[in-house]
């Protein structure tokens, strides 16, 4: 029996050593945003667990930073965020307590989603407090138009196989079929939402201006009256004769802002308040992001208005 015990502890690093090799461990993935949690679990199938630091519920410019959150981090391969400054009221510390160099701006296991797209809203001039929540570098909502999925796509495919080239092909077709068949989506949610083009719409946050440009719709107002500034009475008061001039019955929300102002502003005009999902996860019906654009698509087709 000593000599087994012996034995034992004699394995037990050489086994610690073993279960911590890369290649017996999937790569870990870790966003700030469940769209691109779900798109790396796509294009990484079994070779990658990917996990999002947020909700779908959450505003994402608004995240408590748990110790948990910091764990995740410290474990990842990869990190994907969307950049623009959407993440940086709580991810810096984050990164910070992570310690892990390999995810750092810049590192090899860094990925800053903005970089890949075609961005709106980028501001011109002087930019401070007094405009609100303005992203000097554009708006980061750039998912909510489900062309910049594939272009995500592609780009994890790549960035996995610069970190597995011994997976780099497996990597690069699944992605070739995720965004064929994201193409093919894209094209039936785009006729469904045919009949809402030209539409004049309000929405409560700036988060739908990327899906407005890809389904045509007009936004015309916000309830807020500036980005992430909370509408007042008199704001209200001017949306109402806004709507009621250009004859606009739609709203748009988020699912995370107080509904209140929204639903007064539905009453006073006749329209009709829509809560969307605006990410994966936003509501029962968008557990992934072919999902999401589906839940839009239904939702938006039963909301349409004459």
């Amino acid at each position: 029996m000593k000599k087994f015990n012996i034995g034992l502890r004699a394995l037990i690093p050489f086994v610690c050593v073993m279960w911590s090799m890369p290649s017996f461990a999937k790569l870990r993935v870790v966003t700030t945003l469940p769209s691109y949690a779900d798109i790396a679990a796509n294009v990484g199938g079994d070779e990658v667990d990917a996990s999002s630091l947020t909700k779908g519920t959450q505003d994402p410019h608004f995240v408590d930073a748990k110790p948990d959150l910091i764990l995740k981090l410290n474990r990842a391969d990869l990190l994907i965020r969307a950049g623009l400054g959407l993440e940086d009221g709580w991810l810096p510390p984050l990164l910070t307590g992570s310690r892990n160099g390999k995810i750092q701006t810049g590192g090899e296991g860094y990925l800053d989603a903005s970089s890949l797209m075609s961005l709106k809203e980028i501001p011109k001039g002087v930019i401070d407090r007094s405009q609100g929540d303005v992203h000097p570098g554009g708006n980061p909502h750039f998912m909510i138009d489900p062309r910049n999925g594939a272009i995500l796509a592609k780009a994890v495919a790549s960035k996995l196989g610069v970190l597995v080239p011994a997976k780099a092909e497996y990597f690069q077709k699944r992605a070739d079929a995720y965004i064929k068949d994201l193409a093919i989506k894209t094209d039936a949610w785009k006729k469904i939402l045919a009949p809402l083009k030209g539409r004049q719409v309000v929405t409560y946050h700036k988060s739908w201006v990327y899906f407005s440009d890809w389904v045509g719709l007009d936004e015309v107002g916000y309830v807020e009256p500036k980005p992430g500034i909370p509408p007042s009475p008199d704001h209200i008061a001017k949306l109402v004769i806004l709507m009621k001039e250009k004859h606009v019955k739609l709203i748009l929300m988020e699912p995370y802002y107080p509904k209140g102002a929204a639903e007064q502003l539905a009453k006073l005009t006749g329209a009709t308040l829509l809560v969307l999902p605006t990410e994966v996860q936003g509501d029962d019906d968008a557990k992934t992001y072919f999902g999401l654009f589906d839940s839009l698509t239904s939702k938006l087709a039963r909301g349409m208005v004459p």
